[in-house]
């Protein structure tokens, strides 16, 4: 097993992330930090084998964070995840060995896709005794990935899409209203109203009128998924 830290200062995004380690097989979560100090003591304490590392921390950059985990000598696998896009971070992380750079906002595809490469990444490493060329070239194509992060419409964040669709998924074939939804999620109704909007657009989900005691009609969300697997 796997053991990864995810280490974000937004606790709805380090939530996302740890939904989608654990839906992964293979992978789990040991723990998570939301600043660059926190982050140092639960690699000593936690000794995971993957950090997800943000580079917006409140007191210390994610970069800054890797550069006191080399200098410790640590050898902790690591894949930035962050919004951080100039050259000066990106070069930065390289040189701090970084196994991958994930710009957000990302669809979940690009994530897992990173993390099942670095998976046989480490099989293939703990396999092979020695490496020709061939092998050699390919280790470090898997280490670097290769899928193109999906676009997503103005205003919509990938990781909150993914948590009001793993949240619709959860009630089956009954489905959320956007007050329910909020509720569950944390997010504002309106807010919610949209991301579940959203996945009726993209054809996850979709959307009826019901008809209460007082007679006011609710729109009710409901999965695509849950409707097929019921």
């Amino acid at each position: 097993m796997i053991g990864v830290l995810i280490v974000d200062d937004d606790f709805m995004v380090a939530k996302v992330h740890a939904g989608f380690v654990s839906a992964l097989d293979g992978f789990e979560v040991v723990g998570t930090a939301s600043s660059g100090a926190q982050a140092l003591a639960e690699v000593d304490r936690l000794r995971p084998d993957l950090v997800l590392l943000d580079v917006y921390l409140p007191d210390m950059t994610g970069l800054e964070v890797l550069r006191r985990l080399r200098a410790g000598g640590s050898g902790v696998d690591v894949i930035v995840i962050s919004a951080a896009r100039d050259v000066d971070s990106i070069r930065s992380a390289l040189h701090g060995g970084v196994l991958h750079y994930l710009v957000k906002p990302f669809d979940r595809r690009a994530f897992e896709t990173r993390l099942r490469d670095y998976a046989l990444l480490r099989d293939e490493l703990e396999d092979l005794g020695e490496a020709a060329q061939p092998e050699v070239d390919r280790m470090f194509g898997m280490s670097r990935g290769s899928a193109p992060a999906a676009p997503t419409p103005k205003g919509i964040a990938p990781e909150t899409l993914e948590l009001v669709r793993r949240t619709l998924e959860g009630v089956g074939v009954e489905g959320l209203s956007a007050s329910e939804c909020s509720e569950r999620t944390g997010l504002a109704r309106v807010s919610a109203r949209r991301y579940l909007e959203q996945l009726v657009a993209q054809q996850e989900a979709d959307v009826r009128q019901r008809y209460g005691t007082a007679g006011r009609p609710e729109r009710r969300f409901t999965s695509r998924s849950s409707r097929g697997s019921g």
